[in-house]
């Protein structure tokens, strides 16, 4: 991958990639895609998004451990409500992250993103992830199971749910279509692939 130092004498080039959990399933389907052998994944767990201040050290914590083992260390992950702290570990440990502030812009490229904000600020986004685990994330992670009442209160100034897709799915379809109409919002769709992570990991590759 891109400047790795190695003797190619002795062992081929390794990479490692730090990610957020909630990118796991599709960091791996991009690494099986293009067969990716010399690559490893480490995950954070997910649920650090609603501590992000903690994600900067975990980050170093895991760069760290790795240093040595690998010629180049990437990060998956965007800033993630750090505010900006997680590109100044990056910057003092020599690792390079994928473009973008958070997962939703470097899916759909920071273009459309852009384009839909523009469009609609009141956007609530969904992933494939976050489809999945709706439930759980959104609305027991919100209370809304205990006090639904609650609702009007969190999504008063949304107008829409965009679920960016990034592996078409009919049962996921489904489940977004639920989580839209439970939150009383209007659905659209847009699928992204996963030409964001891919095209940051071929460019090292």
């Amino acid at each position: 991958m891109g400047a790795r130092r190695h003797d190619a004498t002795l062992r081929p080039a390794r990479s490692l990639v730090i990610a957020c959990g909630a990118l796991a399933r599709e960091l791996l389907a991009v690494k099986e895609a293009n067969g990716w052998s010399h690559l490893d994944v480490t995950c954070l767990p997910a649920i650090l998004h609603n501590r992000p201040q903690e994600i900067p050290a975990a980050v170093r914590r895991k760069i760290r451990r790795a240093r040595g083992l690998y010629d180049e260390i990437l990060c998956l992950y965007g800033d993630c409500g750090t505010g900006g702290l997680l590109d100044r570990v990056l910057a003092e440990e020599g690792v390079e992250r994928i473009d973008g502030p958070h997962c939703y812009s470097f899916y759909a490229g920071t273009a459309d993103f852009d384009a839909l904000m523009e469009e609609e600020v009141g956007t609530f986004f969904l992933t494939d992830y976050l489809v999945r685990h709706f439930d759980r994330l959104v609305w027991r992670g919100l209370g809304l199971d205990r006090h639904p009442e609650l609702l009007p209160d969190y999504f008063r100034h949304y107008r829409r749910v965009v679920y960016l897709v990034q592996m078409p799915s009919d049962a996921l379809r489904a489940k977004a279509e639920d989580a839209a109409r439970r939150l009383g919002l209007a659905l659209e769709l847009r699928t992204t692939g996963l030409g964001g992570i891919d095209r940051f990991l071929a460019a090292h590759a």
